[in-house]
């Protein structure tokens, strides 16, 4: 992974190999970063994406394996016990352009990957909601 930073964005590149939820946990654990937001594309051979059965309040996971291209990634970063805390969703298509979507568990990069992450001054955290059965933004 390579970057620059611009004002309060930062500019990532990943290479083949790199997980994107491990790299992106762990640049913003090194840069400090408690609060943001981030986009991102690029192609993956292997992904893990997610859906919450609210009724269950369970997640349901799927593997996919194959070429794919992230056709649009987005998240946000927070705070939960003092650790990096992200939130993405994923849409990857497939060779016959088929898309699939969902909360993202874990991508390996196949080609490259290009993300922007938008810092923003301040701290939000999170904390389980045991109604809905997830963690949700705590505002103090």
């Amino acid at each position: 992974m390579d970057y620059k930073k611009i004002g309060n964005k930062y500019v990532l590149r990943m290479d083949k190999g790199e997980e994107v939820v491990k790299t992106l946990k762990d640049f913003c654990k090194k840069e400090d970063i408690k609060l943001g937001w981030l986009k991102g594309l690029g192609a993956v051979n292997k992904a893990t994406i997610g859906l919450f059965e609210t009724n269950k309040k369970e997640y349901h996971t799927l593997d996919l394996e194959g070429d794919f291209e992230i056709t649009s990634l987005l998240g946000n970063i927070s705070r939960m016990n003092d650790e990096v805390y992200l939130h993405l969703h994923i849409n990857l298509a497939d060779e016959k352009y088929n898309t699939q979507g969902g909360h993202l568990s874990k991508a390996l990069i196949s080609a490259t990957g290009e993300f922007i992450i938008e810092e923003i001054n301040g701290e939000v955290g999170r904390e389980f909601n045991e109604e809905v059965g997830l963690n949700l933004y705590k505002f103090e």
